[in-house]
Parts: structure tokens; sequence; C-alpha cells
């Protein structure tokens, strides 16, 4: 009886990101891929995927994924080079990564009206992504807590047991009360169940207040909370005094 080559059958079943996640662990109901991230250094700088330019801003930038997912996930997207093994693709995502320090994983998005099932899948696309860039490009990736609503935060958390470092985005909940409330109380779960000792904000207020009032449980219990610049948050910030301006004159 002739034998089964492994890696034929990798390639015919498209099971080529198994060689990521066996590096790792699972965790939970679901086996989502563990993560781990413990970096001391907090990056100073947030550039976002679409602008490449910006990944090297300073020599602590993080690159962050806060697009509609078609800019980063679509057809030509990075999982789909992983998922089918796309060595061109792969290449082309291997030079514009090249030299970066710092990401924050992905936010592929997980939506409330949608199947449970879907919302999964993407959680494990972000898990996957995140393994490629830290074991094909030694980059430090900083999880991020993004959840279609409360009940799913605790699938979200799971794997990020040997993390003390994560990160949140205010973006789109800051003018929203009852999404400001959620965030607060995803915050203070997220505090409650990790050991964590930093969180990364990717913020685009004019000013910090929002941060201050969002993660001010996390700052109580002596968490560092940073929320660096980035492109929108430098130009509402310049928004702001232009109409500050304007009003004094």
């Amino acid at each position: 009886m002739q034998k089964k080559n492994p890696l034929l059958l990798v390639k015919r079943l498209l099971l080529h990101y198994l060689k990521y996640l066996l590096k790792t662990t699972m965790r939970g109901e679901f086996d989502l891929p563990e993560m781990h991230c413990h970096t001391k250094v907090l990056p100073d700088y947030i550039a976002v995927y679409q602008q490449p330019g910006d990944y090297h801003r300073t020599p602590f930038t993080a690159v962050s994924f806060f697009s509609y997912d078609d800019t980063f996930d679509g057809q030509r997207g990075l999982y789909n080079a992983i998922y089918y093994d796309n060595k061109r693709d792969l290449e082309k995502f291997r030079k514009r990564f090249k030299g970066v320090r710092f990401a924050i994983a992905p936010d592929c998005s997980q939506c409330g009206d949608v199947d449970h099932i879907e919302n999964l899948y993407r959680l494990k696309r972000s898990r996957i992504i995140s393994l490629w860039l830290n074991q094909e490009m030694g980059i430090s990736v900083i999880p991020l807590i993004t959840f279609p609503n409360l009940k799913h935060l605790a699938w979200v958390l799971e794997g990020l047991q040997d993390c003390s470092v994560v990160a949140f985005s205010t973006k789109g909940c800051v003018d929203d009360p009852y999404e400001k409330s959620v965030l607060m109380e995803a915050v203070r779960v997220t505090v409650d169940t990790l050991k964590l000792k930093s969180i990364l904000v990717y913020d685009v207020c004019k000013d910090n207040h929002a941060v201050d009032e969002i993660f001010a449980y996390a700052r109580q219990k002596g968490i560092d909370v940073k929320a660096p610049p980035n492109m929108l948050k430098e130009r509402n910030i310049v928004l702001a005094k232009e109409r500050r301006g304007k009003k004094c004159a």
C-alpha cells in the first residue's frame, strides 16, 4: 500500500496555515490559536495599513489594520496568500512588512447581525495573520480586543492568557453613549480576565478625554494606558486648533 505524502495532502486539503498553528497551542471550546505578547516597549506611533510610507515613521511605529476588510483581507489579501500558499503574494507582503517591529492584530470585522460561525472564523483569520506576521517577519503583534457584542468577548479573550499587552480602538464609539458604555464594560472584563500590564489605544479624538474616561478602570488597576499619535488623531488635533483660532479672531 502506497503511503500518502503529508506535504501533498497539505496542498490538496488547503492546510498550509497548519505550519503556523503547530508552533503555538489551541485554547478554548473552539480551539482558537494562542497568542503571546509581553513587549515592555510600546509603540509611539500607529500607522494604518493603507499608508506603507508611515510604517517606519518612528523606530517604534506599529502597523494597524483599521480599514475596511477588503483593503487588507480581500481576494489578494494576506490571509488568502497564507491559506493558498500563494508564494508570489506572500513575497509581496514580506516586502511590505520588512523592518516593521510592531503590529496590532488585524481587525477582521465581527458584526452583531451575522452568524456566530462567521464571527469566529474572522477571529481565527486575525489570529492566523498575526501568527504569520510574528513567525515569518519577527513582528511583535499586539492582540486587538474587538467583538460584535459582550457575549462574544469571552471567545475573543480565549488564547490571550499569556499576553500582558493588548490593544483597543475607540474609533466609532466616542460619540455614541451606548457604544461607549459597552466598550467600558469590555475594558473592565478584559482587565479582570487577563493579567495585563499595558493597553495600547487607537484613538482619533482631538484630545485624550475619552481615553481617560473609557480606560479609567484599567488605570485604577495599575495598567499603563497609551494612546500614541496616528494620522487621523494628528489631523483632528490640528483642525481643533484651527477652529479655536477662528473663534478667538
